[in-house]
């Protein structure tokens, strides 16, 4: 299979391992921003089979995992009141509020519904005209296309009783809050090669110029993960701090200008809290004023909720990359998948799910010349 089978090669991997073990003089950390490559990192072992002076910090990649507790609480309190019809992706059925989530409002009573597009959202309320529909647009730049897509058909054709329940978040803005962090220890980034196809390079170039980073768009498959680590190294070891492109397949560096049309025309840039981390400015997305018909908060009136995270949960430290998920004394004892405590034990891409999925409870690192380097990378 294309662009599959290719990128999980076992002696390319070994080559590349090689490779990366004789280029390495120094300690180094390297944050992966996509959950997607951090669950493809946990499920190889391609943290343990890399040098000992190399750390992959997990960072926050997760769309899931970074809405804050306030926006699912806006999204219980909507999805609990009559006449309304609440689609959401399925991941976020189980991510907790307070108190609560939303199967627990669907086994109350709510019309709680999974969809799998917006558009499905879109249909949903052109076959219930009694009833308001709501759906919960979360994401980074990559699910941000569709949902301004979906508000634009629905002002085209006239369907009022639809709305969105915005919860975007931007990549760039987080980096940079990353690196002003006077915590940080990240010396270089594997940018998410999904959200770069949407939006391009062009924010990146400015971030490792004023941070001294190099920056690398990295694609999700084994190969993909540690060319984009190979990559980060060399420019390390050399000094350097520039933007690569390690996913051209995928990823032009001007982005789709469809699609970043269609997010200019029915969003604008506002400051967006993420969860256990706190307000980024200029993180986030929010419905254009002439579109704020469709703004789910707008339409209900839960502007104004407010909540705090559980003390117990440290997924905010986690998403920060201050702390490996078994690190936490809650993991995998008072917070499993069935019950969790924080959204980053609970979505698809986080990164507490992929240590417990995985049974990651620390142990020992592999080695290049283990046995492993062929049984784990090709999953």
């Amino acid at each position: 299979m294309k662009y599959i089978e290719e990128f999980q090669d076992p002696q390319l991997a070994r080559r590349l391992l090689d490779e990366i073990h004789a280029t390495v003089t120094r300690p180094w950390a390297l944050m992966e921003v996509c959950g997607g490559q951090t669950h493809s990192i946990i499920r190889h072992g391609i943290d343990q089979l890399l040098p000992e002076q190399l750390e992959l910090i997990h960072g926050p990649g997760c769309p899931v995992c970074v809405t804050p507790l306030e926006m699912i609480d806006k999204a219980l309190e909507i999805a609990a009141r009559p006449g309304v019809i609440f689609c959401s992706f399925g991941d976020m059925l189980r991510v907790p509020g307070t108190g609560r989530d939303l199967f627990q409002v669907r086994a109350a009573g709510g019309d709680v519904r999974v969809v799998y597009s917006p558009l499905d959202a879109l249909r949903v309320a052109q076959d219930n005209p009694g009833s308001e529909v709501v759906f919960f647009g979360i994401g980074f730049e990559t699910t941000a296309p569709p949902n301004a897509m979906t508000v634009h058909q629905a002002s085209r054709l006239g369907i009022r009783n639809f709305s969105l329940l915005v919860s975007h978040v931007r990549v760039p803005p987080a980096i940079e809050a990353i690196m002003r962090s006077p915590d940080c220890r990240v010396d270089a980034f594997l940018a998410a090669g999904h959200v770069c196809s949407v939006m391009g390079v062009g924010e990146y170039p400015a971030l490792a110029d004023t941070f001294r980073v190099p920056i690398v768009v990295t694609g999700f498959e084994p190969l993909d993960i540690l060319e984009g680590v190979r990559r980060a190294v060399r420019q390390l070891e050399n000094g350097e701090h520039r933007v690569e492109n390690g996913y051209a397949r995928a990823v032009r560096d001007e982005g789709n200008a469809a699609a970043k049309e269609m997010i200019a025309d029915i969003f604008e840039v506002t400051d967006r809290a993420w969860r256990g981390i706190g307000v980024i400015p200029g993180s986030g997305w929010r419905l254009a004023s002439r579109y704020r018909e469709f703004d789910a908060e707008h339409r209900f009136d839960v502007g104004d909720i407010t909540t705090s995270e559980p003390a117990e949960c440290r997924s905010g430290e986690v998403l920060q990359g201050l702390l490996k998920p078994h690190q936490c004394e809650a993991f995998g004892t008072t917070c499993t998948p069935r019950n969790p405590l924080g959204a980053t034990m609970v979505s698809s891409e986080g990164a507490c799910a992929a240590y417990y999925l995985y049974r990651r409870l620390g142990g020992t690192r592999a080695t290049a010349t283990s046995p492993t380097v062929e049984a784990t990378p090709v999953g």
